[in-house]
């Protein structure tokens, strides 16, 4: 049986009565309106697929009534009925968005093949509706993690720039989460319901990097067969990532800027300009500007790239967030693997406190997926933890008085005593980095 809900608009009574006789039969539910007014208010109220509308009804016409779907509610289809079928109505009628339109009497055996039609295409589109939410909010940035300081400025930053078509430089060591900001970013802009392409530029090498960023014309070399369509062409509209941007060979870079200079490149193998709008995120755990410096990496490309910075810090200067991080990912796995999700003992994450994680946050999600599939019990403990973390860390053991640790912490604390918690005032007295003030407060608790 066929299921769904239908609005059937029609100012007689008895033509309205016969239609919701027949609709009615095939399964749908039928919603009844003599008027557009009342029809507008049914939309704003139901969850409707379809709507079934007279094209001349005592307040209006069924286009205003298309147009106003079109606008409000552009996941209902709409049909339009009319005694008097004209050509010029019915192009009207599809110009406004329609999904088709009928005459009635004549054409009604039409009608439940073309309402079976649209209410396909109506849940289809609901369905597609409902996977874009989803995948918006997994890669939204609710979906990035931790509660640290430095990291709440960094988000702070790329929720700034996501409203924007500015190009970003996301900086930051390997598995850090670049391509997490780059995703909610993308996310987060004008851009969210377009393409969001994503390429690792030292993944390929030169001539499958070439034609992979901009596509290819048949025959234009041995095993190119047919045209192909390059990552900023596909993510025209919407962004391009390209991540590991340093390692691009600096004659593709070339081909880079022209992208960003003029919105234009050249296929490999053609004569022919392609013009594209495409947003480009690029990110590297390389220090561009020395690259530069050594002739490396083209200058004028480092000042297109570098518009907007977002620093990501490594985990080691946020470790605030290990523990957040760490429950996070044991809630996620005991999912994954069907699990009860044990409880993390204090060991166990003092022991990931004093971690360098020289792997950031891939590093620790890597380790907390080996720990959930070794544990079986209630707790997480030490011992599902990598033997070298157990070598190398003293549990517990406190930062003894000749500690360079201790003595650091010690005089940062007096400093900022002396200034009264001013963060600004003692790193000029300390001669070091505010970032840095906030980093040793938050490592040493502070």
């Amino acid at each position: 049986m066929t299921t769904g809900n239908i609005l059937l608009v029609e100012d007689e009574d008895k033509m309205r009565s016969l239609l919701k006789r027949i609709i009615s039969y095939e399964g749908y539910i039928v919603h009844e309106a003599p008027d557009l007014r009342t029809a507008g208010k049914i939309l704003d109220a139901e969850e409707i697929d379809v709507a079934v509308c007279d094209m001349r009804l005592p307040d209006g016409s069924g286009l205003e009534l298309t147009r106003k779907v079109r606008s409000c509610h552009p996941q209902v289809e709409v049909l339009l009925l009319t005694a008097h079928a004209q050509i010029s109505d019915g192009v009207e009628a599809m110009r406004s968005g329609a999904f088709d339109y009928i005459s009635k009497g004549s054409d009604n055996d039409k009608l439940l093949p073309l309402i079976a039609r649209a209410m396909e295409k109506a849940v289809l589109q609901r369905k597609v509706g409902q996977l874009q939410e989803q995948v918006a909010h997994a890669f939204s940035f609710g979906q990035i993690v931790g509660q640290s300081m430095l990291l709440q400025q960094m988000l702070a930053m790329a929720r700034k720039v996501a409203a924007l078509d500015t190009t970003v430089l996301l900086l930051g060591e390997t598995g850090t989460g670049k391509e997490l900001f780059a995703h909610a970013i993308h996310a987060a802009s004008p851009r969210a319901a377009q393409s969001f392409m994503a390429l690792n530029c030292s993944a390929l090498s030169k001539d499958l990097l070439e034609s992979e960023l901009f596509g290819h014309k048949a025959g234009a070399f041995t095993g190119a067969f047919k045209d192909k369509r390059g990552l900023i062409e596909e993510a025209s509209g919407g962004t391009l990532f390209l991540d590991e941007i340093g390692e691009m060979p600096m004659v593709l870079q070339a081909k880079l800027l022209r992208v960003l200079e003029t919105k234009q490149f050249f296929k490999v193998g053609s004569t022919q300009p392609t013009d594209v709008d495409v947003r480009i995120i690029s990110a590297t755990n390389r220090h561009l500007r020395a690259e530069t410096e050594e002739g490396r990496f083209r200058e004028d490309l480092f000042y297109r790239l570098n518009v907007y910075t977002i620093e990501i810090p490594p985990l080691r200067d946020r470790k605030r967030d290990i523990p957040v991080l760490a429950d996070h990912f044991v809630q996620l796995f005991a999912e994954k693997m069907n699990k009860h999700r044990p409880e993390m003992t204090t060991a166990f994450l003092q022991l990931l406190e004093r971690q360098p994680w020289k792997g950031n946050i891939r590093e620790l999600r890597n380790v907390i997926e080996r720990a959930m599939i070794l544990t079986d019990g209630p707790e997480l403990g030490v011992e599902s933890l990598p033997v070298e973390f157990r070598e190398e860390a003293r549990v517990g053991a406190p930062l003894s008085a000749f500690d360079l640790a201790s003595v650091e912490k010690l005089h940062i604390q007096r400093v900022l005593n002396y200034t009264k918690g001013n963060k600004v005032e003692a790193a000029r007295l300390l001669n070091i980095g505010l970032t840095t003030v906030y980093r040793k407060v938050e490592e040493y608790g502070l």
